[in-house]
């Protein structure tokens, strides 16, 4: 794969569970049961293809509004992968972040994250970001109350604050920006998701429904990355 750009940090909006399942005439929860089996197969794609940091939407501020039996089913589909996959990243070298507010989380599947991030802390080939009851302007509300209360307590002066500086009170402190946002299933937005991060990422929309998007499906959207001109602001020859 000839490949112009690199690339460190790729982002999925993974779209599109509920209506694979629709299409099937099966219930929603097995669209997000077989969704889980799309998750691995990714980021092992992933690691293959040299990304060094894979961010995923797995439950938004938003789905709380979702009905009660779909949210327990996502839960336990989250309980079920950690627990299947949790040695299999920890042999790769993976390390599990969490970005979101989890406190709202069932205890068990606060445990079962929790563990993961605990036991692979010191991983550090990969790192597995699931964003977990995360909302982009909450994150950024809740960086700016952090970064007025260390002022308030001394221990910054508010000259001090600069982007990069900012970056230090968000949930992906020490991680690279996005390079690439991957939304699947057709829809055109980001839906509240990282808009700090993806200030200069690319962004690809595939009418693929994330169950059904497999590696070969993964390799076309990183064949179109790869041949994209990314400029950051600047004027490059135009014959590129």
């Amino acid at each position: 794969m000839e490949q112009k750009n690199s690339i460190a940090h790729i982002a999925f909006i993974m779209d599109g569970n509920g209506r694979w399942a629709k299409a099937r005439h099966l219930p929603r929860h097995l669209g997000h049961k077989e969704g889980c089996e799309r998750v691995s197969d990714i980021y092992e794609e992933c690691l293959e293809q040299g990304v060094k940091v894979m961010s995923l939407y797995a439950f938004s501020t938003e789905n709380w509004n979702r009905p009660k039996a779909e949210i327990n089913h996502l839960f336990n589909y989250l309980d079920f992968f950690f627990k299947r996959e949790h040695k299999k990243l920890i042999e790769k070298g993976v390390r599990v972040m969490v970005s979101g507010d989890i406190s709202r989380l069932p205890l068990k599947s606060q445990k079962t994250i929790n563990k993961a991030i605990e036991e692979s802390k010191n991983c550090n080939k990969f790192v597995f970001n699931i964003c977990l009851n995360y909302g982009g302007k909450a994150e950024i509300v809740r960086a700016a109350k952090l970064f007025a209360q260390e002022v308030k307590d001394g221990k910054i002066n508010i000259e001090d604050l600069t982007e990069a500086k900012f970056e230090d009170y968000l949930y992906t402190k020490g991680l690279p920006p996005v390079d690439l946002l991957i939304r699947t299933s057709g829809e055109q937005r980001t839906s509240n998701y990282l808009p700090w991060q993806l200030a200069y990422a690319e962004f690809i929309f595939t009418p693929t429904p994330w169950p059904a998007f497999t590696k070969e499906e993964f390799r076309k959207c990183l064949e179109e990355y790869y041949h994209r001109s990314r400029r950051f602001g600047e004027i490059k020859d135009e014959k590129e």
